[in-house]
């Protein structure tokens, strides 16, 4: 009995080490190794239609005669690009850079506008897929910036432009992509001349 329980003295620490050197559990294989939506530095692009809804009237009326009383509804094509970070879940900052040639009348003619600023952006309301992920929002934002207009004389030279308004987001499958569309109300502030652009955007983060 004595030998007996030498043997079992020192059997039961070699067992007792090998139990907490077992392997550990398998990692689940369907646990999610990623963020289904990325949120941090972002980029993108936009371009759709920009109107403004009465062309002002020639800043050089000498230089162009004709455009005096001004163009009327003018239309075109914009296009911009992005580029900034989420601050939180719901808010974005973003720098932008964006450029529009549009026609007016025949009389007055065709012009183009290059605008530089910033811009914020809420997200007001988001749904959920199936599976809980968050993939859908709706958007608020607003941006500001220099703007310069060609050909000088025209709509002007240099201005202010501040734009707002709606928009909506999609997070795709595809993680780090984003498509959506944006309806915005325009301004140019010295030309005192309103304006609307609809614009699909895409959108990558980092």
């Amino acid at each position: 009995m004595k030998r007996l329980a030498i043997i079992v003295a020192a059997v039961l620490p070699c067992l007792a080490a090998a139990q907490e050197a077992a392997p550990a559990m398998p990692v689940d294989p369907r646990a999610p190794r990623f963020n289904e939506v990325e949120r941090g530095f972002f980029t993108g692009f936009e371009v759709g239609w920009f109107s403004l809804f009465d062309a002002p009237k020639a800043a050089d009326p000498g230089r162009y005669p004709s455009a005096a009383g001004g163009g009327g509804m003018s239309s075109g094509i914009v296009v911009g690009v992005h580029a900034g970070y989420d601050i939180t879940n719901r808010v974005a900052l973003s720098a932008y850079a964006l450029e529009s040639t549009s026609s007016a009348s025949l009389a007055y003619g065709s012009f183009a506008i290059f605008s530089a600023g910033g811009d914020l952006r809420v997200s007001l309301l988001g749904a959920r897929d199936r599976n809980g992920t968050e993939r859908f929002r709706l958007y608020l934002h607003g941006r500001g910036g220099w703007l310069v207009t060609r050909p000088i004389g025209l709509v002007g030279n240099t201005d202010l432009y501040t734009a707002g308004g709606l928009g909506f987001d999609y997070d795709t499958h595809l993680r780090h992509f984003a498509i959506g569309l944006a309806v915005d109300g325009a301004y140019v502030v010295k030309a005192k001349s309103a304006g609307l652009s609809v614009t699909p955007t895409v959108r990558y983060t980092f």
